[in-house]
């Protein structure tokens, strides 16, 4: 296939490392000849320094006949544009980037499609979500529905004191109710800057950072295994009135009291008349200790940092666990400082580029192809959604049978509408719904198996 990414900022450099390890033909286009020269001294790419708004710089970057243009600059207007005329010129696929939110309202999408513009992504909004899952599941470090909600991906921080630490994953049924033992299924363990696929001598340790798969049915009983509480959420302080913050406190629940801190005296003054009742606007700068004490931060079980600087946003979460703040989540954008900020404990962090590449990833992939979610906690790892085909080499044969590459594992499926676990008794059936957990492992790989 041939891909034409117009942009060489971290979203763009990102995909294109992703797809690159897919043995895929790439453009990488950008009008600063030393981004292009960054990327491409590490990645295997076309390097093409001109304006994805000017037809002879999409010429000489051969995008009539690509399968997928995607526009992902800083600027909408040009992505737009870029879009439009790449579709004209021969593109089959295009995607757009856009920082408007009302883009993504059914009027302008057709309007949209008929332009040329396939698809638009608004990183704010897919950020939005991931903070209202870890709203509503404070405990966890990564919360991920799969599956439309059946199932659900659990990144949990585990330490001394809790049930499985300590624990063999073999020994773990010890633990469970009843004699079935397939609440859950533990796919990944994150140690310091190891990730491991685990098997059932792999020993839990504490600090381990596990990722497991269950049911939605059986995510309290996660929960419990991991130590964990489960405090009521009744008030969250957001610091910077960014975007994210803006779409954020749209899927909070109004039962749920917000202080939301900008240091832009004009913006609180506006936001003010556009807010709901239960969200109260604070001016000030949020790592100011008056203002720390005005919002109440030690009554509150949730401290968000979602300012423009990631390193404000870092070291403001770490204030916050001195107020005794149950969960923290910061906005960090570089996507290189992520297993460092981590390390310093600081909570949950969001990334947006992270996100919008891995929605981009699955549009490239097909019709086969649910979910991928690129997992901002674990350096190169995947989750995926693909389903059996009834030819795949892996139906009817049970899964202890297949010679499966190292590291990947199966976290669960959907089978008839049902969501099931899996182990290594399990056969797989045609048209199988399978979630799946890798590292460092092409998609070709994965789709051969299905």
């Amino acid at each position: 296939m041939r891909i034409v990414i117009a942009g060489a900022g971290e979203v763009g450099t990102h995909l294109a490392k992703m797809l690159s390890n897919e043995e895929q033909n790439i453009v990488l286009m950008d009008q600063d000849g030393k981004k292009l020269e960054r990327a491409s001294h590490h990645l295997e790419v076309l390097p093409i320094e001109g304006s994805p708004t000017l037809l002879s710089d999409l010429e000489r970057a051969h995008v009539a006949g690509a399968d997928l243009f995607v526009g992902v600059t800083p600027d909408e207007a040009t992505n737009v544009m870029a879009c439009m005329l790449a579709k004209r010129v021969g593109a089959r696929h295009t995607i757009a980037r856009i920082n408007n939110p009302e883009y993504l309202e059914s009027e302008y999408n057709i309007l949209m499609e008929e332009l040329g513009v396939d698809s638009m992504i608004y990183p704010e909004e897919l950020a939005a979500r991931e903070i209202g899952s870890i709203i509503e599941y404070p405990w966890a470090r990564q919360y991920v529905t799969l599956f439309n909600g059946a199932l659900a991906l659990v990144g949990v921080k585990v330490r001394n004191g809790a049930p499985i630490v300590g624990q063999y994953l073999k020994d773990l049924k010890t633990l469970l109710p009843g004699d079935d033992g397939k609440y859950f299924h533990v796919v990944a363990i994150k140690r310091d800057f190891d990730t491991l696929i685990p098997r059932g001598n792999t020993r839990i340790e504490h600090n381990d950072l596990v990722f497991f798969t269950c049911d939605v049915d059986h995510i309290d009983l996660v929960r419990k295994l991991s130590g964990k509480k489960a405090p009521k959420i009744e008030r969250v302080v957001i610091m910077g009135a960014s975007p994210v913050a803006l779409r954020t406190i749209s899927k909070i629940s109004e039962d749920i009291q917000v202080a939301l801190i900008d240091i832009d005296k004009d913006k609180c003054l506006r936001l003010s008349q556009e807010l709901p009742h239960n969200v109260e606007i604070y001016h000030g700068d949020g790592r100011d200790p008056e203002i720390v004490d005005e919002v109440n931060l030690e009554g509150s079980q949730v401290f968000i940092a979602l300012t423009e600087n990631s390193e404000t946003n870092v070291l403001a979460c770490l204030a916050a666990k001195r107020y005794n703040v149950y969960k923290t989540v910061a906005k960090e954008e570089n996507i290189d400082y992520i297993p460092l900020a981590y390390r310093l404990d600081v909570g949950t962090l969001i990334n947006k580029k992270l996100l919008a590449a891995g929605y981009i990833y699955r549009t490239l992939l097909g019709q086969d192809t649910g979910q991928v979610t690129c997992l901002s906690l674990v350096n190169n790892a995947e989750v995926i959604e693909l389903v059996t085909r009834r030819d795949s080499h892996i139906v009817g044969r049970r899964i202890s049978d297949l010679k499966l590459p190292a590291n990947m594992t199966f976290g669960g499926m959907m089978r008839n509408g049902r969501p099931c676990m899996i182990d290594g008794n399990t056969v797989f059936e045609p048209y199988d719904h399978v979630v799946i957990f890798y590292h460092d492992l092409t998609i070709n790989t994965l789709k051969e198996l299905f």
